[in-house]
């Protein structure tokens, strides 16, 4: 089988797992007592680099980069990601690490709270804030979700260095197609239930986004109550969360390869974030959201509490993809063929937080 890294980030540090042939072996915790909010694979150079978000109670946040897959990780003297003194903003956490695409070898991206995005040139070394997005004229209007205020997606467009695409919980989608020199809030569609206008032009609540694989302007969103589709790049949204047994959760995915392919995780409520009907499933749609099929093979048959947080569902590359979860039972999930069978790698983890796969090369 794949030689695959799997990086699971904690409430209580990283722990990381290599897949050889059909057996795991994991290491850790890195980062001992830190919360671990964002891993990015980088597999653009000539090793892969790990980036690491980590919060410690003490020291407060950091990036931290590996290049030598985990045995050894460096912080730069100064602070990776800071906020510049006029903006009167600290950082709190580092929700998003996201590489750019190929043409941009150096670039990496990162999502923070207070709601910022920062570009990085030289590998997630050093960040500078993306004035654009943090004087975006609706800024002022921006409400924290229950979770703070984060900017927690990021996607480029292999296709176009310019296009960018985020999230931001409570503020919803907003697009740059400029390389980030201006944006514009791209929430078409997308319901917010819990405002006295449920259709603001931004507002929403959105909780996770990926990229279809086949077709790059199809995008499936998880948001604060609903799961929609787009098929223009994020202008407008169609709701296609009528299949689940909840639309409410955190976690979305897109398969790798597949097109029409994406995998959530639903709960019961925002006001009982557990799985839906208390089972532990994951749904997966082959045809672009007009069905969904409950995936549980190897999963618990029981009753289930443990949450899928919205960087705790991810996939490799795979073929047959692996799929992985986390929840907050410190439980890891894997399925080794595009989610029709799971098998348990971990249990008794501190509280998954994010997930990140990466097929690594023999």
């Amino acid at each position: 089988m794949t030689d695959v890294l799997l990086a699971v980030g904690t409430r209580k540090g990283l722990f990381l797992g290599r897949r050889r042939k059909d057996r795991w072996e994991f290491t850790g915790p890195h980062f001992n007592a830190e919360a671990v909010y964002s891993v990015a694979v980088d597999r653009r150079g000539a090793v892969p680099r790990l980036l690491v978000g980590g919060d410690s109670s003490h020291w407060g946040p950091s990036v931290f980069h590996s290049d030598d897959l985990g045995a050894t990780w460096s912080e730069p003297a100064r602070p990776a990601v800071r906020f510049p003194k006029d903006t009167g903003a600290s950082l709190e956490r580092v929700w998003q690490l996201r590489p750019a695409g190929p043409a941009e070898p150096g670039v990496v991206y990162a999502g923070t709270e207070p709601a910022a995005l920062f570009r990085s040139e030289d590998g997630g070394e050093s960040f500078e804030l993306v004035r654009s997005l943090w004087e975006h004229p609706t800024r002022s209007k921006w409400v924290p979700g229950g979770g703070g205020e984060g900017l927690h997606t990021v996607l480029p467009d292999s296709r176009d260095p310019g296009a960018l695409t985020v999230a931001v919980s409570t503020a919803g989608v907003f697009r740059s197609r400029d390389g980030g020199r201006s944006w514009d809030p791209s929430n078409t569609g997308i319901s917010a239930v819990f405002l006295p206008d449920p259709n603001p032009e931004f507002g929403q609540c959105v909780h996770k986004i990926d990229r279809d694989a086949a077709d790059p302007d199809r995008l499936y969103l998880q948001n604060h109550w609903g799961v929609y589709r787009s098929d223009d790049a994020g202008a407008n949204w169609t709701d296609i969360g009528g299949g689940l047994p909840s639309d409410f959760g955190f976690a979305v995915a897109a398969h790798p390869h597949r097109a029409d392919t994406a995998y959530v995780f639903p709960l019961n409520a925002d006001a009982d974030r557990v799985p839906a009907g208390h089972r532990c499933r994951v749904f997966r749609t082959t045809d672009a959201g007009a069905t969904w099929e409950p995936l549980s093979a190897g999963l618990p048959d029981g009753d289930h509490y443990g949450t899928v947080l919205r960087d705790a569902l991810c996939t490799d590359d795979a073929d047959p993809a692996g799929v992985y979860f986390g929840n907050r039972n410190g439980e890891l999930y894997a399925s080794a063929d595009d989610g029709d069978t799971w098998r348990l790698l971990a249990s008794h983890l501190p509280d998954v937080l994010c997930v990140r796969a990466a097929v690594l090369e023999p």
